[in-house]
């Protein structure tokens, strides 16, 4: 017990010791945990779409590192047994629970100044297992010091290994829409 109350202690030491040490250097990171994330695929039989709100994002403005992190589980559909086929069929999302990407930002962008900027980032897309590269165009507006982020970009579903059965070929398009938008803390 006291051994656990002296970890406690010097793992509060260490916190404020980085803390101060980021406040010192001006590292200010901005973080989201509401992020919007939307996929649409339309065929001529049938548009899919699904939403969440549980996408998270840290961005490092020192170093223009910008990563993102979905939980699958987290889309919602309109009808729970298109949610379910693509929570087990498509996505296997009980083996790949999350899609993440991990960037930099290539733009130098002003964060302390408000405005609506173009940016581009480079870095890995993880979905369903399969890590591919990509740069990913989108919007970032500062304002007040705060920035937020809008991208809407394609994925095709072979990128990343997942296999459309046939039956439901000319339902499910081979290109998805994703969106991502969200605000910073």
């Amino acid at each position: 017990m006291v051994l656990l109350k002296k970890a406690s202690k010097i793992y509060l030491l260490i916190g404020i010791i980085l803390s101060l040490s980021y406040s010192c250097f001006g590292q200010t990171n901005f973080t989201a945990k509401d992020m919007k994330v939307g996929i649409f695929s339309t065929t001529p039989l049938e548009d899919i779409k699904a939403q969440s709100v549980s996408g998270t994002s840290v961005l490092v403005p020192k170093t223009k590192q910008i990563v993102f992190q979905l939980p699958i589980k987290s889309l919602v559909f309109s009808r729970s047994l298109m949610q379910e086929h693509f929570n087990e069929s498509y996505m296997e999302s009980d083996k790949y629970p999350t899609a993440t990407f991990k960037g930099n930002i290539l733009e130098n962008i002003d964060f302390t100044k408000d405005g609506v900027y173009d940016v581009s980032s480079k870095g890995i897309l993880n979905i369903h297992g399969v890590a591919k590269e990509r740069t990913i165009k989108g919007k970032m507006t500062i304002k007040n010091g705060k920035p937020s982020i809008y991208s809407s970009f394609d994925v095709a579903c072979a990128d990343h290994d997942i296999k459309i059965p046939s039956v439901v070929f000319k339902k499910i398009a081979e290109v998805i829409t994703i969106t991502v938008s969200g605000n910073y803390k």
